[in-house]
Formats: C-alpha cells, sequence, structure tokens
C-alpha cells in the first residue's frame, strides 16, 4: 500500500486552517472561469489526446451508464459522450463553480438529457452499490483527500465487470524529459497561474501533488489491494501522464 498520508499533507493553501477537501473545493471555484483554458494552454493541447486515449480503453465494454468523479467543468464527460455514446453520464464534483460552468457548456451542447452534474464527493458517492457501467475520472485522484477510500467508493457503485479508467499526471523519468518537465512545472507553471488563472497557490499545488501521489506500480499495488482485477498502467506522452486501467 502506499502511504496516503503523504498525498494527504499536500495542498493548495498551506496557511489555511480548512481540510484539503475544503481547500481543493475552494481553490476550484477561484479558478473555474480559467480552468479549460489553462488546462489546453500549459499541456499544449496534448490533454485531448490523453483524454481520447483513455476513452478508448472503454470502447469494447460498450458502457451505458456511466460516472465521471472528479468531473470538474465536464470536459471529460463531454467527450465520453462523444467517443462512447451511453445512455447516461453523470458527473460529481465538490466544487460548485467548475460544475455551474460545466452545466453551461453542456446546455449550449444540446447534452443536457443525457449528462448530468451534481454536486458529490467521491469519498461517499451518493449512489447505490453496482449502479455503473464504466468509472472515468481526470486528473482529480491526486486531489482525494483519502485516496484509498474514494477508490473504494468507486469500486463500490462500479458493476461486476465495469470498468475504472483513472487519467493522471505522473513524474517522467528519462533524460532530458524529467530535467525540462520539473523546471516547467515547478518555475514556469506557477507563474502562468499567477498572471493568467490569477492563482499562483493553484498552480504551484500541483506540480507538488503530482510529485507526491502514488505512480505507476505504487498505484497499481493500491488498486490491486482494494480488490481491483486486470489493472494496467500505461504512461504516454514520455511518461508525463498515466492511464490507469482496473475491472471490478
Amino acid at each position: 500500500m502506499a502511504n496516503t498520508e503523504t498525498v494527504q499533507k499536500v495542498i493548495p493553501f498551506k496557511e489555511s486552517k480548512l481540510s484539503k477537501k475544503e481547500q481543493i473545493a475552494s481553490m476550484f471555484d477561484q479558478i473555474a472561469g480559467r480552468y479549460d483554458f489553462m488546462n489546453h494552454f500549459m499541456s499544449l493541447g496534448i490533454d485531448h489526446i490523453w483524454r481520447r486515449i483513455a476513452l478508448q480503453q472503454l470502447k469494447s465494454l460498450k458502457p451505458k451508464n456511466m460516472l465521471d468523479v472528479a468531473t470538474g467543468t465536464g470536459d471529460f464527460a463531454i467527450r465520453a459522450n462523444k467517443t462512447l455514446n451511453p445512455d447516461k453520464i453523470t458527473g460529481i464534483d465538490i466544487s460548485e463553480g467548475m460544475l455551474e460552468l460545466g452545466r453551461q457548456k453542456i446546455e449550449k451542447l444540446g447534452l443536457s438529457h443525457k449528462i448530468t452534474l451534481q454536486a458529490g464527493d467521491s469519498e461517499t458517492i451518493t449512489f447505490p452499490d453496482e449502479t455503473f457501467d464504466a468509472i472515468t475520472v481526470a486528473f482529480g485522484v491526486r486531489n482525494f483527500e483519502n485516496l484509498e477510500k474514494g477508490l473504494s467508493e468507486m469500486r463500490r457503485v462500479l458493476r461486476p465487470g465495469g470498468k475504472v479508467v483513472i487519467l493522471e499526471f505522473s513524474n517522467p523519468t528519462a533524460f532530458p524529459v524529467k530535467q525540462l518537465y520539473n523546471f516547467y512545472f515547478r518555475y514556469i507553471t506557477p507563474l502562468i497561474g499567477k498572471y493568467i488563472a490569477k492563482s499562483e497557490a493553484a498552480y504551484s499545488y500541483l506540480p507538488d501533488s503530482v510529485k507526491a501521489f502514488p505512480q505507476g506500480q505504487a498505484m497499481v499495488s493500491i488498486l490491486n489491494g482494494l480488490g481491483f482485477q486486470s489493472v494496467t498502467c500505461k504512461t504516454l506522452t514520455f511518461g508525463i501522464c498515466s492511464v490507469y486501467c482496473a475491472t471490478r
């Protein structure tokens, strides 16, 4: 098992007395208006490719009822609808600011009948056991206050034979990608966050949270330990991002 306490200690606002969960909700409320732009800008648009590759893992499953955890503004849910065409996608998130922007996007796209976004906590998912055929999470699990509790809840609401797909940042190890990545994340990202998203704290938290998060085999071991089956990890773009797949 990975040391989830290490993950919990990485918080956006170090002087705040709020819990990590409360800080994360506040942080995303603050940056909601620039969040989508920042994702695409900082990744040079590669995040679109990452999402597409992650969702390909669910093609053969042909899920009808999906849950998107830490859905934010609904980008991954919208992409899942286009790629997989399920009957219904429910997105949950603890940031009401992000959810409101996501609802506006979904309404403009005419997808309100298929995609529903609602306030929800990954650690106490308010759905019955075995509700969903597939569960997705894009760049959200490292923000969980209790990683194993959140993953266990996802397994609980997943139907037997269903699959969870987790897309998350990781730390590349090969030279010179590792050095360039660390420099960009450590020095450039907070500056971009400060001047574009108006939140240096949020984009200083990003590299810290990625560095502390259990990756590769460590994450695979956690998923196996929680009872998931056929757990795999696929690294993308020189190890900058990873796709974890697991079946209940």
